[in-house]
């Protein structure tokens, strides 16, 4: 494909996005929360091919003490194509507590999800990408107080990347400090998504603390930018998070 080709495409789709998100309705309103996100993720090798995945989530919904917005449980079974590229299908169970349109109930939401992750490292950086699939059933809300039977349905893709950079001299050892940038976009599609195919943007920097080079917690600043589906309301959030990474490996030697 060559570039003026690319450069059609790439303006048609940005065309797109732009003249869907606005044909509705042209007042937007922007809703800005202050949140507190914590998180554990878990990657364990149990072979040469073979390793499971788990991460647990907890955030906050406003005020960044202010009650719960959201839980969520994943797990998953990895296939390791080499020590750098790995497929991963899994579950998520995700509680989302009452909100604007469920005030009196929580809504649970259902999440099969499929990704493909790979590694990239070098003696100053570390630098990690995924791209996730999820297929999302989110319970129907009939009233502030009542779930509605049967589920609403639409896909999400994700791209995350993330590089981190050694602030100490041994880097990423044991007792080793990074400063770190993420950045991860979501977009969704199906029959049911009219106006907000651009779901949201989560970007981050901060700092991770490797107790050794299988453990680190990170903390810092996220910014998180999402459209909502009427199209012309969107979410601002600034949250503090906290996330623990850990591998294990559990490979015979």
């Amino acid at each position: 494909m060559n570039f003026k080709v690319r450069r059609c495409l790439l303006s048609a789709i940005i065309f797109f996005t732009i003249t869907n998100s606005a044909s509705s309705q042209t007042t937007k309103t922007t809703e800005n929360l202050n949140q507190i996100w914590l998180g554990y993720f878990n990657q364990t090798q149990l072979s040469n091919k073979w390793g499971l995945w788990g991460d647990f989530h907890l955030r906050t919904k406003d005020d960044f003490t202010n009650d719960l917005s959201q839980t969520i449980l994943r797990v998953g079974l990895t296939y390791y194509l080499n020590q750098q590229t790995k497929l991963t299908a899994g579950y998520a169970y995700v509680t989302i507590y009452p909100a604007d349109n469920h005030k009196q109930v929580s809504q649970p939401e259902h999440r099969p999800w499929q990704q493909i992750q790979w590694h990239n490292n070098y003696k100053r950086l570390r630098m990690m990408q995924w791209v996730r699939l999820e297929e999302r059933f989110k319970r129907k809300i009939q009233d502030d107080s009542t779930l509605a039977p049967g589920y609403n349905f639409n896909y999400r893709i994700r791209y995350n990347i993330f590089l981190a950079f050694p602030l100490s001299k041994n880097a990423f050892a044991k007792n080793s400090l990074a400063f770190v940038v993420n950045d991860e976009l979501h977009v969704n599609f199906g029959k049911e998504i009219v106006y907000n195919y651009f779901d949201q943007n989560r970007f981050f920097l901060g700092f991770a603390y490797y107790i050794n080079p299988l453990l680190n917690v990170q903390l810092g600043y996220m910014n998180l930018f999402q459209q909502l589906a009427a199209g012309n309301k969107y979410k601002n959030i600034n949250a503090i998070r906290l996330f623990v990474y850990h591998n294990i490996d559990l490979r015979k030697r």
